[in-house]
């Protein structure tokens, strides 16, 4: 299984930016996935979850309310839209996948079994 994330790049404060991630091999339409983020000199952070069995969406409380995370089953690609980028928001965006029903464990990096490269997210005020 491969996880290729793209969309990154330089974001105005306020502005809106779509984060993709194509995975390839497996059964896509069976996976959890979720994206994480980091940056220098942090921990890896939670951002966002789907689940495949009943589409539920988790997110953390930095990404609540202005991130969306959605997946196309057809295109074998789930997506981050961000919407009102803060600085904060800087980091290396990470995509992962899981065959695992996680449910309240979607959040914990330790449940998924494979993970894209990342992608750069700037945020400029």
């Amino acid at each position: 299984v491969q996880l290729q994330a793209s969309g990154g790049g330089l974001v105005q404060a306020g502005d809106f930016l779509t984060l993709s991630c194509v995975v390839s091999g497996g059964t896509f339409s069976r996976y959890t996935l979720g994206w994480f983020r980091q940056a220098p000199g942090k921990e890896r952070e939670f951002v966002a979850a789907i689940t495949w069995n009943d589409g539920r969406t988790y997110y953390g409380d930095s990404s609540k309310g202005r991130f969306t995370i959605s997946r196309d089953n057809a295109k074998n690609t789930v997506y981050l839209q961000m919407n009102n980028p803060k600085r904060e928001d800087t980091a290396v965006y990470y995509c992962a996948s899981t065959v695992r029903l996680l449910g309240r464990n979607a959040p914990f990096g330790r449940y998924y079994d494979y993970w894209g490269q990342g992608t750069q997210v700037t945020v400029s005020s």
